[in-house]
Order: C-alpha cells, then structure tokens, then sequence
C-alpha cells in the first residue's frame, strides 16, 4: 500500500535491518510511477492527493485495463475502474479476487476507506433518469470515506418534493447537485442552504438539452454564489470534489 504510514513503515524496517536495502530500494523504484509500456502508473498519487489513481476503461482495450490492474492490485486501501462494463468485470474477476461492480454506477471497486467524524454529503437529483450519474457520485464518496446518501426525483418541477426534505439539505456538509433537462436545480438548492453546492449537469433531456450543454450553461450562469460546476455526466469528478471539501 502506497500511502505516508507505509512509507515510514518501510523506512522503520530499514533502519531496523529487517530488510535489505536492495528489498527496500526495489519497493520505492515504484513510488513516483511505473512504467508498463503503454501507461505510466502514477504510485504517488495515494500519498500527494490521499486516493489512489483511478482506472478509466472506456476506450481502452481489456488487455490494457487488465495489465494496468495487474500493477495496482492489492496495492492501496481501494480501488475504482470507471465507465466499466459488465463484461470487463466478468473477464477480470476470474483472475482478480474481491472485484465487485455496480451496474449502476459502471464501476468496478474493491475496499475502501471508512468515514470519519459526522460530516455528510448529500446528493440530489433532478429526476429517475439521473440516478445513475448519482450512483457514480455516491460510490466515489462511500470508497473515499465519506458518509453519503442520495435524495433522488426532487426537481424543478414539483419543487414541494424538494422543500419536504429542507432538513435534509440543511444537515449535510457538501451537497452534489445532479439534473438533466435545464438545469435549474442547482440554483434552487444553492438559494436554500449556506454549503457548497457542486453541480452535475447531465444529458438526460430532449433535442434542445444538446446532451448536457444546455444545463451546464444554466449552472455556469447561476445567480446564486456558492455553486461550483463539473463536466456534463461526471459523477466521478463531482464525488472526488466533494470529497476532498468534506474532508477538510
């Protein structure tokens, strides 16, 4: 495991002669990154960011992901693939064990780090259809050791079903916005609380929605300070931020 403790673990063996130097030389020639050919791992990332490198198999081929698996492995307290299909999972499973995956979500993950302290994240959605962005976003959160819960089918247009659950939103730390259509969402919830508010515009809509464009354009243009916004459909990168906010 590639994180500050293991290091002075490793650093205490040596000075204690339980293992060698070339031993130790051998495990830290891998701390900064390692080379398989065709990617570059980044080792380090655990130790400068607190969460290892995420795997991001879409548009790889199942060898690269595999050979890219094969070097982190066991390696870290968890591990995520994103944009992963069923079938990926079924071909690493036989030879990786303790790979489990969220059809949802399009994940494959194993471990994780236990939450800490009483801060929560909460994530609401705009409607049914944006559960599956939402899921990507919780997963990230619960792997990364935050407490985490979603309020999904809340949107715009019966906004008493997003006012019968202030209370929830005034108890969470961060909360993660996720809606399709226009966007509007965000705004509202961000005009109701004093937390961050990340926004996740989605392509969940009709011919004028432009897959995504036309809520991420409402959610740049909110009047309500306090919003801050990520790419259309990414769940990962909205629960890595919201993560790191809730951790601080």
């Amino acid at each position: 495991m590639y994180d500050r403790s293991s290091i002075k673990r490793l650093l205490k063996r040596l000075s204690s002669k339980s293992i060698s130097v070339k031993e130790a030389y051998g495990i830290l020639c891998d701390l900064p990154y390692k080379d398989i050919g065709f990617a570059k791992i980044d080792s380090h990332r655990m130790i400068r960011r607190g969460f290892p490198e995420v795997i991001f198999c879409r548009k790889k081929t199942p060898q690269q992901v595999e050979g890219i698996l094969k070097a982190v492995y066991g390696k870290n307290k968890a591990l995520i693939l994103s944009h992963a299909s069923e079938r990926l999972f079924k071909g690493l499973k036989k030879n990786y064990k303790g790979l489990l995956y969220n059809r949802l979500a399009r994940m494959i993950y194993q471990g994780g780090i236990k939450p800490k302290g009483k801060k929560r994240v909460l994530i609401v959605t705009g409607g049914t259809s944006d559960l599956p962005i939402a899921e990507e976003a919780r997963l990230t959160l619960s792997l990364m050791g935050n407490s985490v819960s979603i309020l999904s089918d809340v949107g715009v247009a019966g906004i008493h079903r997003l006012l019968g659950n202030k209370k929830r939103l005034l108890e969470a730390n961060v909360i993660v916005v996720i809606a399709g259509m226009e966007g509007a969402l965000a705004s509202v919830v961000s005009g109701l609380v004093s937390k961050p508010v990340i926004a996740v515009p989605t392509s969940v809509g009709y011919g004028a929605n432009f897959k995504g464009i036309a809520p991420l354009l409402t959610m740049l243009n909110s009047c309500s300070p306090g919003i801050g916004v990520v790419n259309i459909d990414n769940g990962f990168g909205a629960g890595y931020l919201a993560s790191l906010i809730n951790h601080m």
